[in-house]
């Protein structure tokens, strides 16, 4: 019979305590500790500086007094530590916080044992309550003292011991002295030091917490294409161009630059202009159509420059604050290296010719899937890994993965721990815009964060629906979404019909409704022309052609951008996953939602309106008591955004918002010591 406990001796560096059991049955059960992925199956996620909380519940017949703990080991260490569990009589569950102060993965379980001293002097406590006599009381405690004194090899700790036992029978003290004695707190503090339990009780699992650095849940992400960035129409551009646009990117307050395939494009099946089968001899090609005859994935596309131009475009980024991303697809055009070298890593046809990828009914003729199931798959393995630590090499940490839901399961398992194990730092992005259940696995495999269906949810119960299933368990203890407004495989209609408006509007949504987003370029120039009716796809896309932009348009949303980076950035609520919630809004063209503070004063309330035509109006309902405000207490609230107060009483209050001037309040508390004054935003 496997209750999920197993039993096992405290040794702490002294002669094991044999259990006392029947038939080795465990005495004691621990059931339902929390947090876990699928029981312990997966690891949760979370981020250096976190203080995370174990719960456990831990059950016994009879009415012994418990103890617990949570036993953990931290990436940096190989021995056990431990910290103390509580137990709240009102829940009825115990509970230990670990604070985790390094990147890596760690381990922790929980025991249990009886605490029989404790449990010992709670009734000599009731008897003498009673007024009934406690002389076999003091004897058992004086054996059960003189036994840890016993165990107690030497120093002040057993002397202390053994004279406490002997006090706790010696009939010439008065009673009451022997009792004080029993109930000493230095004796309970001597006892829980050097009093081995003999039944202690281990959880059956040891469950696993991969800690990331703070990238991993807070960032702006902006997606480029360094060909497109030539200062010459018509031209080429280099990593020595996209290094130029490097300062307007950090003065617009994002954090990651990302970058899609760098790598040498195939010519073989190359595609044109809005993805036509026929290519001229100025198309550039899809980047994700890797590999010709200067390399593939180890490679640089030498119109692009040289991996020295690359290691100073990342230096470059560096020195600004910016973190650059690569794209990591596992892929190959007909020209790639590997065709040749390995043609048994292909999915060969009946026919044998080698199979193009497809997502019917769109074709790639120029991509050639990997078969990773194939026989010498060991070795193809080994050479996706060895990818990613060459870029490694060249100062990338962050790893943009192009569809991974066409991998292996199996596959992303394992080279995300052979990665995470010699660089613990590396983030990975999983760009899974599949079924449900295939995205949250591969969060469950490894991918530190993920693209969401967030570009798809523009109503407001759909996005109250969604978020609130991204920030709260389990989801939040296993996906971290980053929510990117376009892509260049996605403009969706709400762009397309909505004008200025509906791009500040869903800017202002995904810089506040999480700490992770992202914009494709030439959103904040407002494209939004697609291929044809009812698609998503962009006429002229980037992804086979350059796209030159003027970046000085007078129209752009640079100025949106930066502010609410800048507000980001200063809001330490808008760095966080967890502390959304969303409140009563009486008009569903509008949502109203809050991010949670450490206190009061840090709390932001956040109205928007989803209307890109007209000017929209509601009532909503502020948590007051979350607040600390009265109900039918005046106050001021103070838009970060625009610097706007307004005067509000108890929990319902009037906001009107107009798309084509402000499409969101970012609201603050602006009352006594919680309020911060505007400057420290600018």
């Amino acid at each position: 019979m496997d209750d999920g406990v197993r039993t096992a001796p405290v040794t702490a560096g002294r002669k094991p305590i044999t259990p006392t059991r029947v038939d080795g049955l465990p005495h004691l059960a621990i059931e339902c500790v929390s947090p876990d992925v699928d029981g312990g199956r997966f690891p949760i996620k979370r981020i250096i500086g976190d203080v995370l909380t174990v719960g456990a519940d831990i059950l016994k017949d009879g009415h012994d007094l418990l103890a617990a703990r949570v036993r953990y080991r931290s990436p940096v260490s190989c021995e056990w530590r431990h910290v103390p569990m509580a137990y709240d009589y009102d829940s009825d569950r115990w509970t230990g916080h670990i604070t985790l102060d390094h990147v890596g993965r760690w381990t922790y379980t929980v025991d249990a044992w009886t605490d029989v001293f404790a449990s010992w002097r709670d009734e000599l406590q009731k008897k003498v309550a009673g007024e009934q006599d406690v002389s076999l009381e003091l004897r058992e405690g004086a054996e059960l003292v003189d036994s840890a004194a016993r165990r107690t090899r030497f120093g002040d700790a057993r002397t202390a011991l053994k004279r406490a036992a002997a006090g706790l029978v010696d009939e010439r003290r008065p009673l009451a002295d022997r009792v004080a004695t029993a109930l000493s707190e230095r004796l309970l503090a001597l006892m829980h030091a050097h009093c081995l339990p003999s039944d202690l009780t281990t959880f059956g699992r040891e469950l696993a917490v991969v800690v990331d650095r703070e990238r991993a849940r807070y960032a702006a992400w902006y997606e480029m294409f360094p060909r497109s960035f030539s200062p010459t129409p018509g031209a080429h551009g280099t990593f020595a161009d996209a290094e130029r646009a490097l300062p307007r990117l950090a003065e617009l307050g994002f954090n990651v630059v990302y970058l899609p395939p760098i790598h040498p494009i195939g010519v073989t099946g190359r595609k044109g202009a809005n993805n036509s089968l026929q290519s001229g001899p100025d198309d550039p090609g899809s980047p994700w159509a890797i590999g010709n005859a200067h390399g593939g994935h180890f490679a640089v596309d030498p119109r692009l420059g040289t991996l020295e131009d690359f290691d100073r475009f990342v230096a470059r980024a560096a020195e600004l604050g910016l973190e650059v991303a690569l794209d990591y697809a596992l892929q190959c055009s007909p020209d790639h290296p590997w065709l040749a070298e390995h043609p048994d890593w292909f999915f060969v046809r009946p026919d044998g010719t080698l199979k193009y990828a497809e997502n019917p009914p769109k074709k790639y003729q120029d991509i050639y899937p990997l078969n990773f199931w194939c026989e010498d798959r060991e070795a193809l393995w080994r050479a996706c890994r060895e990818i990613i630590f060459h870029w490694i090499g060249h100062g990338v940490r962050t790893f943009r993965v192009d569809n991974p839901h066409t991998k292996p399961f199996a596959f992303w398992e394992w080279l995300i721990a052979e990665v995470k194990r010699e660089y613990p730092d590396v983030i990975f992005l999983s760009e899974a815009f599949t079924r449900p259940k295939r995205l949250k696995r591969l969060a469950k495999l490894g991918f530190t964060q993920s693209y969401t269906y967030f570009t798809w949810r523009t109503e407001a119960w759909e996005l109250r629906e969604y978020l609130t299933e991204l920030t709260t368990p389990p989801v939040s203890d296993y996906l971290r979404g980053n929510l990117f407004v376009n892509t260049p495989d996605i403009l969706h209609e709400y762009l397309q019909t909505g004008g200025r408006a509906a791009f500040r509007i869903r800017l202002h949504l995904a810089a506040t409704l999480s700490p992770l987003y992202g914009i494709y370029s030439g959103f904040e120039l407002m494209e939004n022309v697609p291929l044809r009716e009812g698609s998503e796809e962009y006429l002229d896309s980037e992804k086979y052609q350059i796209r030159q932009r003027d970046f000085t348009a007078p129209d752009s949303l640079d100025a949106d951008i930066a502010r609410i980076n800048r507000l980001r950035e200063t809001q330490r609520a808008l760095q966080l996953a967890t502390n959304l919630t969303f409140h009563v809004c009486e008009n569903d063209r509008m949502l109203f939602y809050s991010r949670h503070g450490a206190v009061p004063g840090e709390t932001l309330l956040v109205a928007i309106t989803l209307d890109p035509h007209v000017p929209q109006e509601t009532t909503v309902h502020v948590p007051i008591q979350e607040l600390g405000i009265g109900p039918d207490e005046q106050y001021v609230v103070e838009d970060l955004l625009t610097g706007a107060r307004f005067t509000w009483r108890g929990a319902r209050n009037y906001v009107r918002l107009d798309p084509a001037v402000e499409p969101a309040h970012v609201l603050r508390l602006a009352r006594g010591a919680s309020w911060v004054e505007r400057e420290d935003l600018e």
